[in-house]
């Protein structure tokens, strides 16, 4: 065949994975704080949108009763507030006045006249006693104690704001460090231990790689750690468990042979070994049991007596409420949805005095940047509600009668029964969690594998088989302690077909030891012999 050039045209369909696609994936798969962060960070970007402060105007939002985050939606994105019309909301004049009285101080010299009004001297008055000043309470965090809250404010008065930080164990080491060594080589040396320590208090490293890495020797560092061992709190900048319980021990100056050989055998101790222990030790029965008692009032994590990075609460996304009629109301929580609108009026201003192209490119991609976030707040709100109905609407059996009745559900059932994609279930419920009647639960909780069941019957959920096997277990008697082939004879009597090794899978999962060391500790409580 002839090889010649010649024009053709093709229609095809492709996705292509745009700026503003890409924008609201990320978006679906944020959870409720990193979206309030990514928000914050756009409202600082973009000078066309705002934040829709509905609560200054004292008009709480409305609350539609069956999808309340379609409506609310809605109304953000065509624009229908005070803002995007060019109209101020009615509390910008209660805030503008606000802003005036801020300057307003109680004149004390032309008070000073109104002492003679009163049965005192005029040096026992408030303003003058100790040289006090105006300007003194002013400049000071107090001022605003005495004017109560001015309209408008976003700083009330607050008295945990003077409240003293909490001390974290890195400034309370730093503190003794600076006191123990005097030299900058050992100083240098603690800081760099210090940094290696975790929250427990123990020091996580290698000393070796740490004299290489400064460029010291190992026993400068070896010295420097022998005297940072003997910081308060009393076990901190130990290696292992034994290392922090002999520093206590040490300080308490009750590390005897016989102690010291029951912190080497502690393996011992964890298994309840009581008469290898004693072998060990050389102590008749009456002095183990003192020693154990003593190492059982030791700290085996020194550090977390004092403060550490603050933990945030988790903040649900959606709401579930039981009705009367055995139904259950679905609704996303308003307080982790970010309200943001678009300023045409803004736009529209700034457009007509702008004549330079790059401005008003820069004035184009704004507003389209602008509309395109808003639009994806409100698919990203509407998406993770019709997911959340859905979860409610296959586990209904769990919200009213309990994780025995939890059902095994996958991605794909969730996603062939709302028309969307597998992906897009699996970034809505990632970091996504639900308030319901049963507690808090990450929407990831509902998905569960399934266990088969004997005689063709209906699938077992693995979450509901865990609780099972819990139930199991909490209430055997010291006489019959179940083995796994004892639980899985249960489970199969109750219509659940499942193997010896998925049962002791989920025992360790549920961190239950085996049936070997629950007798043996089920006897010791009861006071028999090992």
């Amino acid at each position: 065949m002839a090889i010649t050039t010649k024009l053709e045209l093709r229609q095809t369909h492709n996705l292509v994975m745009t700026p503003q696609l890409q924008q609201a994936i990320k978006l679906l798969q944020l959870s409720n704080m990193d979206l309030i962060s990514f928000v914050e960070t756009e409202l600082e970007r973009n000078p066309l949108l705002e934040r829709a402060e509905s609560d200054e105007t004292g008009v709480p939002a409305a609350e539609p009763a069956t999808e309340p985050v379609a409506a609310s939606a809605k109304g953000e994105s065509e624009g229908e507030t005070p803002e995007a019309s060019g109209e101020a909301p009615s509390g910008e004049g209660e805030a503008e006045s606000g802003e005036g009285d801020d300057g307003e101080w109680v004149d004390f010299e032309a008070s000073r006249g109104r002492t003679e009004d009163l049965d005192a001297d005029p040096q026992d008055v408030f303003p003058d006693a100790d040289g006090f000043s105006p300007g003194v309470l002013k400049d000071s965090g107090w001022s605003s104690l005495g004017q109560g809250t001015r309209a408008g404010s976003d700083e009330d008065s607050n008295f945990e704001a003077y409240a003293a930080e909490e001390r974290t164990l890195r400034d309370h080491l730093t503190d003794q460090l600076v006191l123990a060594f005097a030299d900058p080589p050992r100083r240098l040396i603690g800081h760099h231990l210090i940094d290696m320590t975790d929250e427990a208090g123990y020091l996580r490293g290698d000393l070796a790689s740490v004299a290489e890495l400064l460029g010291t020797q190992l026993d400068l560092v070896e010295e420097t750690l022998s005297v940072m061992q003997g910081f308060d709190p009393c076990g901190v900048f130990a290696r292992d468990l034994r290392e922090c319980l002999t520093l206590q021990l040490k300080e308490q100056d009750r590390c005897d042979p016989a102690m010291a050989a029951l912190i080497e055998n502690l393996n011992l101790l964890a298994v309840h070994d009581l008469a290898a222990l004693k072998r060990v030790a050389r102590v008749s029965d009456e002095d183990l049991t003192d020693m154990i008692k003593e190492v059982r009032r030791l700290n085996p994590k020194p550090g977390l007596k004092y403060g550490s990075a603050p933990s945030q609460p988790i903040v649900p996304d959606v709401l579930v409420r039981a009705l009367p009629d055995g139904s259950f109301h679905v609704e996303l929580n308003s307080d982790t949805l970010p309200r943001v609108l678009v300023n045409q009026s803004y736009y529209a201003t700034v457009s007509k005095s702008t004549k330079r192209k790059e401005d008003k490119s820069y004035l184009v991609d704004c507003l389209q940047t602008a509309n395109w976030l808003v639009k994806s707040l409100d698919q990203r709100a509407r998406t993770i509600l019709k997911v959340a109905q859905e979860i409610v609407r296959q586990q209904d059996a769990f919200l009213t009668y309990g994780v025995r009745h939890l059902r095994p559900l996958n991605l794909k059932t969730v996603a062939d029964a709302i028309s969307m994609h597998e992906s897009t279930v699996s970034r809505v419920t990632a970091s996504k969690y639900m308030a319901t009647n049963r507690g808090l639960f990450e929407l990831k909780y509902f998905f569960t594998s399934a266990i088969a069941a004997t005689s063709n019957g209906d699938f077992h959920s693995s979450e509901s088989v865990r609780d099972r096997i819990r139930s199991m277990i909490e209430a055997e008697p010291a006489c019959d302690v179940l083995s796994d082939d004892k639980i899985v004879d249960r489970l199969r009597g109750d219509g659940v077909e499942i193997a010896r090794r998925t049962v002791a899978k989920y025992r360790e999962a549920l961190r239950i030891p085996s049936s070997v060391r629950r007798r043996r500790l089920k006897r010791i409580a009861h006071g028999a012999s090992p």
